[in-house]
């Protein structure tokens, strides 16, 4: 009988939880979430924005019912002697096994006039990162405030929902950290042309409540100033704790802390020096830690990451690192039709990609990445989805997985389909898919339209 602890109840957390009874897990299991909500998939919440979703399709899947989950309670403290966590809501939590999944924190801008005196955000500047921040957002006047990923997502989803939107970013060109020079510019061009007016290479001077002053003097209407700077890893509690903390929480191949009864996954856990932020890589450790916990054997090597930017009608896709450069390279642009490829090989295998405006590719090359197989030998023709067999959505046979973190098929989506899941939501509530790191959301949009068509 092991009693687990697990601090923290966002979608990482549910992951692992959710595999424990079916494991055979034997022993108490307490989740605390200092959110007052149920666990809800947080990688889905620009598609609140726009509509596309609507926030109960976010809900993640009840547990079992032996499974206690405290919903509003902030864990404050842990004695790790006594085997103790010490919560706010006065309670104190016994474990033989704690696992840390405190996720990540919002970075906030050091911009005079953000916060107040008091140390709070000033009226009107939130940032992205609940369900209740989506509610935040007032105006028709919206200014996000930086550029990468989440940036980049939200002020596309706000233009669709016919907000006026300014983009503030310091580098070069959107999402500067994971595009090459031509990529980033493509991108820029498009959200111009969406309509989001862009201030690149440009710092915030100074937010007063429904203003923002840029740099260069300009002043930018702001009803709501979105605040998308970045993240840190949650790791007050683990620090206060006396575990080892570096960027993240510490973790070795098992996902041992520096306490080998505390484990960490997620967003607050540094393994091997990788930087979070990827949800799929959370999965992974979520997934080889259920195993571990449950008796079984397993160790966690790392991920190959898939960055899939969630942007109606312009597909960007990152696969693993866009800081190397050694291999061949293999290179297609093609903007007036907004289209640009930079892929990355050695020994015909896929060591990094960048991808623009190329779904069918996208598909393809992801799943190649992710399993390491060889590209075909024509690798223009991959980039342009006229290889024999590509993984498209629709040319996919039906045993194809279209959603990989809850292994939902292209048959599973066809048979909803046909018992009248016919859009995005319920075809989410049927099968789940969708609902994990989201990057499959287009690939289930096409099987739908395909099917519409047919």
């Amino acid at each position: 009988m092991t009693d687990l602890v697990v601090v923290g109840n966002g979608p990482v957390a549910h992951r692992l939880v959710e595999q424990l009874p079916e494991r055979g897990h034997q022993g108490t299991i307490t989740v605390l979430g200092s959110e007052p909500r149920p666990a809800y998939n947080r990688a889905l919440l620009t598609n609140l924005l726009d509509g596309t979703l609507e926030p109960e399709v976010l809900t993640l899947p009840l547990l079992a019912s032996r499974v206690r989950v405290r919903i509003g309670v902030t864990a404050t403290g842990i004695d790790r002697a006594a085997r103790l966590v010490c919560a706010d809501d006065g309670e104190i939590y016994r474990y033989d096994k704690l696992v840390m999944a405190t996720g990540a924190r919002p970075r906030i801008p050091d911009v005079p006039g953000v916060v107040t005196g008091t140390g709070q955000l000033a009226a009107g500047a939130c940032p992205l990162w609940t369900i209740a921040d989506c509610g935040r957002i007032t105006g028709d006047r919206v200014v996000v405030l930086g550029g990468g990923v989440l940036g980049v997502e939200a002020a596309c989803a706000l233009r669709r929902a016919g907000r006026e939107v300014s983009l503030v970013h310091p580098g070069p060109y959107p999402m500067d950290q994971h595009l090459d020079e031509t990529g980033g510019r493509l991108l820029a061009a498009q959200l111009m042309q969406l309509g989001v007016s862009t201030h690149l290479e440009h710092n915030a001077a100074e937010y007063r409540p429904g203003a923002l002053v840029v740099d260069d003097g300009q002043v930018l209407d702001a009803d709501t100033l979105l605040l998308a700077t970045g993240s840190t890893p949650d790791t007050g509690l683990a620090r206060d704790a006396g575990l080892l903390v570096g960027n993240g929480v510490l973790v070795d191949d098992l996902l041992r802390t520096s306490d080998p009864r505390i484990h960490a996954i997620g967003d607050c856990a540094e393994h091997r020096g990788a930087q979070p932020g990827h949800l799929g890589r959370g999965w992974e450790q979520a997934d080889v830690l259920a195993c571990l916990l449950t008796g079984g054997g397993g160790r966690y090597s790392g991920s190959r990451t898939v960055l899939r930017a969630r942007i109606t009608g312009t597909d960007v896709a990152v696969i693993g690192s866009p800081d190397r450069t050694d291999g061949e390279l293999v290179t297609l642009s093609d903007r007036g039709r907004g289209r640009h490829a930079r892929l990355l090989l050695r020994d015909r295998r896929i060591t990094a990609a960048t991808l623009i405006g190329l779904p069918e590719a996208t598909a393809t090359i992801g799943r190649l990445y992710e399993q390491n197989r060889p590209v075909p030998s024509d690798a223009l023709a991959l980039l342009l989805g006229t290889t024999p067999g590509r993984a498209g959505t629709v040319e996919l046979p039906g045993h194809a997985v279209i959603c990989s973190c809850n292994n939902v098929t292209k048959d599973t989506l066809i048979h909803a389909w046909r018992r009248g899941c016919r859009d995005l939501p319920s075809l989410a509530e049927a099968t789940r898919a969708t609902t994990g790191c989201g990057r499959c959301v287009s690939e289930v949009r096409r099987v739908r339209d395909s099917m519409e068509a047919a």
